[in-house]
């Protein structure tokens, strides 16, 4: 039975999407183009610079395999520096600021700024609502996402109350506004910038949220200040709202857990514990184009987007699956992360690789031109011959710190070695650095990991 949308903001006289079961999830890339011949001396190469020839198409050719072969090189390289975090629960989110900040999010709702050089951290103050206590929010619950504007002036992530919407401004972080007006009645799960001052934002009570910015807001929010000099922000409310229609199989869970943003579509992908796949038209309102039955539905919690292959990839319990919403069928197979079964907990694409970070504490790379893992060099694999086939590369991350208290002891005797899962990871390709960050999976333990990889 196929889902059907359920209430939402605006009502709108439209046709209604198809859902696409899952025998018909499997897709087709689109077919290879063929590209000029180019010329692969580096002379070459070096002299059309010099003399500043219009042959784009070669040139670009030429620097797209070399930026590929260095995708492909940097993960073997990596080393890890572990970084500090103290006694904070759980890293779920975090991005680069600059060259050596991060901004962190925490489950103990902590939202943080560490220099990866230093250690050096400064926690930031949280947005609280205008009225608190209309949404009492359930502790234990965290920040779960940070995300950048693509100008990089502009920070969104949750408030002091995790369902409202909080933005920043960038690189001061002076607070700009709240959304905490008729906004989600759950935590926010997921943010997506759709332009420099339009949003989305998905939440744990299965809506999605359409926000716009006015200019005039964070244009003149550093001189707003209250009698005691405190920073003073608006409180705004979303554009638009759309529920995540119900399916027969799994009708109560509909919570949204990740977003992912196409530009060159300007579309938006969405997923949901119920197993599906949405795609949206944000607009001045939020139109669902099509919802597509995932292969593997168990723990959906992480999605990403391929420009380069036009491709979405979602992690569940022990895959990845890839969903292409314009070709029928596609040959790129789901693969296995093989990791005891504790999952994919964070995804990112750059050109055709994949970062793909475990619920055990471990980082793997997945090449999805060639379909396979990237793997070890055979000088780093001791007593290897000529032909032997070559282990997985995984980068295995370090013990970080848990902390010894009551369900440390009584659920897990005292274990004093649990691997983390590594919830949120972010590249630096310009300095060649990744940030990754997590904390022990289970629930009832308190812990976090840290760690530049460079």
């Amino acid at each position: 039975m196929a889902p059907q949308p359920t209430g939402s903001r605006k009502r709108r006289a439209s046709s209604e999407p198809a859902f696409v079961g899952a025998d018909r999830e499997e897709r087709l890339l689109p077919k290879k183009q063929k590209v000029p011949e180019t010329r692969r001396s580096l002379v070459h190469y070096l002299k059309e610079r010099e003399v500043g020839a219009r042959e784009r198409a070669v040139l670009s050719g030429f620097e797209g395999e070399l930026s590929s072969h260095a995708v492909r090189s940097l993960p073997e390289l990596l080393k890890e520096k572990p970084v500090v975090l103290g006694t904070l629960n759980k890293v779920f989110a975090s991005q680069w600021l600059n060259a050596r900040q991060v901004v962190c999010g925490t489950k103990c709702n902590t939202l943080f700024v560490v220099d990866v050089h230093s250690g050096h951290m400064t926690r930031l103050p949280l947005m609280q609502d205008r009225v608190p206590e209309l949404h009492q929010a359930q502790q234990n619950c965290g920040i779960h996402a940070i995300e950048l504007n693509p100008s990089k002036t502009l920070l969104a992530t949750g408030g002091e109350n995790p369902n409202s919407l909080a933005i920043y401004q960038l690189p001061t972080l002076d607070p700009v506004c709240l959304g905490d007006q008729e906004g989600h009645r759950d935590w926010i799960f997921a943010i997506a910038w759709i332009s420099d001052t339009v949003l989305v934002t998905g939440s744990r009570d299965g809506t999605v949220a359409l926000w716009r910015l006015d200019p005039d807001i964070f244009n003149d929010c550093v001189a707003w200040r209250n009698a005691m000099g405190f920073p003073v922000y608006s409180h705004i409310c979303p554009m638009d709202m759309e529920a995540i229609p119900r399916t027969s199989t799994n009708p109560r869970n509909r919570k949204v857990r990740a977003l992912a943003f196409n530009s060159r579509n300007e579309e938006l992908g969405s997923i949901s514990l119920d197993g599906y796949f949405h795609l949206w038209k944000p607009r001045s309102f939020l139109s669902r184009l099509l919802s597509i039955r995932l292969p593997y539905f168990r723990e959906n919690v992480c999605l990403t987007y391929c420009d380069e292959l036009s491709l979405y990839a979602v992690g569940s319990q022990a895959h990845v699956s890839f969903v292409d919403p314009r070709q029928a069928h596609h040959n790129i197979r789901p693969l296995c992360s093989r990791e005891g079964g504790t999952g994919v907990r964070s995804l990112s694409f750059y050109q055709h690789i994949i970062t793909v970070g475990t619920g055990h504490g471990s980082l793997l790379f997945y090449d999805v031109r060639a379909q396979k893992f990237l793997e070890e060099r055979e000088k780093d694999v001791p007593n290897s011959s000529p032909g032997t086939a070559r282990k997985k590369l995984k980068l295995t991350c370090g013990r970080g710190w848990l902390k010894h208290d009551g369900p440390w002891v009584n659920y897990y005797g005292g274990v004093d070695e649990f691997p983390n899962a590594l919830y949120t990871h972010c590249y630096n390709w310009q300095e060649m650095k990744l940030f990754v960050a997590g904390g022990p999976l289970p629930s009832v333990l308190h812990g976090n990991y840290a760690g530049l990889w460079s």
